[in-house]
């Protein structure tokens, strides 16, 4: 999509990903970030910690660089694809993200926004263009001077989500444009190969439930232990806008264009 971007590895996993990573910045997780994460369960024999400290180190390196925002990214996901019409179209321009920022900007409790899964929003059903006051999984577009950052050896991201929501902040996740992502447990290495291979999912789920007994619960989703969160306390979080704001109106497609695949490309 030609967005410049850092990727954040283990010092061992160095040399293999400045191999093949051309378009972007190969980052050294600093041993710091390991040693201080807080796990919030004691920590195992195996001294894992999931993929939180790596995340912190994005964070103040955001920080570190001037900025007032950060995007963090999983590293199994295939494609933003825009949801408009019935259709589902992969992206080509960084203008998803751009778009996203965009309405962020437009507010002054908006936190951390995301994009919807592609799996959970089939092209024939309707979907609003935005949610609002939910968990953000896997992309998180994150303002960089809330007092949170990552704990947990697993759920990180939900239990982000939830510590905001709890403080009356917002939180947006846009099915306008979404994620196409390989499903938990299906792509060799990081929480597969570190986790769920050898415990399944049970742990996950049990520590969102210690960390927010309120509003969490166990159940068997997908075949497999799962944990539910009830969203509907959050509804009363209401967005505020920022004082002189001017949007638009009508329909903006910041300069999108629908093209058709060449031939050689279709089946890719």
């Amino acid at each position: 999509m030609g967005i410049p971007y850092y990727i954040v590895v283990e010092e061992q996993e160095y040399e293999k990903y400045s191999k093949v990573i051309k378009n972007g910045t190969v980052l050294i997780l600093p041993q710091k970030y390991l040693d201080e994460y807080d796990t919030f369960w004691e920590r195992a024999e195996d001294n894992k910690c999931g993929a939180g400290a790596a995340r912190n180190f994005c964070w103040d390196h955001s920080i570190e660089n001037g900025a007032e925002y950060h995007w963090v990214f999983d590293d199994n996901i295939e494609a933003i694809e825009r949801f408009n019409n019935n259709m589902k179209v992969e992206c080509k321009t960084p203008t998803p993200l751009y778009v996203c920022e965009e309405f962020v900007l437009r507010y002054e409790n908006v936190v951390q926004a995301g994009m919807g899964y592609s799996i959970f929003c089939p092209a024939g059903d309707f979907r609003p263009p935005v949610r609002f006051n939910t968990r953000i999984y896997s992309n998180q577009l994150i303002k960089n001077d809330i007092p949170y950052r990552w704990r947990g050896r697993y759920n990180e991201d939900t239990d982000l989500s939830l510590r905001i929501l709890k403080d009356g902040l917002c939180t947006v996740e846009f099915n306008a444009f979404l994620i196409s992502k390989r499903g938990t447990q299906t792509m060799k290495g990081g929480n597969t190969d570190e986790f769920y291979s050898k415990e399944g999912t049970l742990n996950k789920s049990q520590m969102l439930v210690d960390m927010h007994p309120d509003v969490t619960k166990l159940v068997i989703r997908w075949n497999r232990d799962h944990h539910w969160v009830n969203y509907r306390p959050f509804r009363k979080n209401i967005l505020k806008k920022k004082k002189g704001l001017t949007a638009k109106r009508g329909v903006d497609n910041f300069g999108m264009v629908l093209r058709e695949r060449e031939k050689d490309n279709a089946n890719r």
